[in-house]
């Protein structure tokens, strides 16, 4: 698929996934979904690929929101159907085995927001902004955010910023705990990086496993998540990777990691 709204970039075991359409500040429209599902499906069966970077092109915006003037015709029907595919794009970023990590740049608004919850966590420059200012529009946020953020900040927090539209710098974000660090616009790619490359560095099948077991047992109740974690503790018993990574320790030597 030739893309037109995104750009796709690998470099060794990580790929960069740039929104790309700069005179919309990065808003997401039908075209823009769908290419983001064809970089992230082509990723996801990527044997080379461990690990995904999302973010914006330039520096004002990772993702303005959803196209308003894609949007504003829309009937309820079409309304629903365009919704549907943003939470099936998303859920594809969030479902992935391998991390994603949004390094947010400007800013990331509505679908934007969307977007960034998505990934596994996020990373902000200090000229970042948040919010789901859907209601101001007199809509609700259709691409997960009345399901993601009160995961992410808690519900009183989280219906505070969708019943106002209120929008919050970089420090307040990383206050109520929506991204983990803030950092200067200049530095905010290489920092994802550096954390990209800590996480390529240890056991990518026991990395996975550890994903699997979060998202899985933040649905369910404390017992049943209790076992889907000593599933995934047990199985990683029968990987190389466990003999390799105790053995390296042992031996007091960096761990050569070859699972897949």
């Amino acid at each position: 698929m030739a893309y037109e709204n995104i750009i796709l970039e690998k470099e060794e075991k990580l790929a960069v996934l740039y929104i790309n359409r700069p005179k919309a500040m990065n808003a997401l429209n039908k075209e823009t979904l769908l290419e983001i599902k064809d970089a992230v499906t082509a990723i996801k069966d990527d044997p080379t690929v461990e690990l995904l970077i999302i973010t914006g092109s330039g520096d004002k915006s990772f993702v303005a929101g959803a196209d308003i003037a894609f949007m504003q015709n829309l009937s309820a029907m079409e309304a629903r159907e365009f919704g549907a595919l943003g939470q099936k794009v998303f859920r594809l970023i969030e479902a992935m085995e391998k991390p994603a990590i949004a390094a947010v740049n400007g800013f990331a608004l509505g679908g934007g927001c969307e977007l960034a919850m998505c990934c596994d966590f996020r990373i902000a420059a200090s000229n970042a902004k948040f919010g789901q200012p859907e209601v101001g529009l007199g809509i609700t946020p259709g691409f997960g955010g009345t399901q993601r953020l009160p995961r992410l900040v808690g519900s009183g927090m989280a219906k505070q910023l969708l019943y106002t539209a209120d929008v919050i710098n970089a420090d307040e974000a990383f206050r109520i705990g929506l991204v983990n660090k803030v950092v200067q616009p200049e530095e905010l790619l290489s920092e994802v990086k550096k954390i990209a490359g800590r996480i390529l560095s240890k056991g990518q099948l026991a990395v996975r496993l550890s994903k699997a077991a979060a998202n899985e047992g933040m649905q369910t109740d404390i017992d049943r998540a209790m076992s889907i974690e000593a599933d995934a503790f047990g199985l990683c018993f029968a990987t190389q990777d466990q003999k390799e990574g105790m053995t390296a320790f042992l031996e007091k030597r960096k761990a050569n990691f070859i699972s897949k």
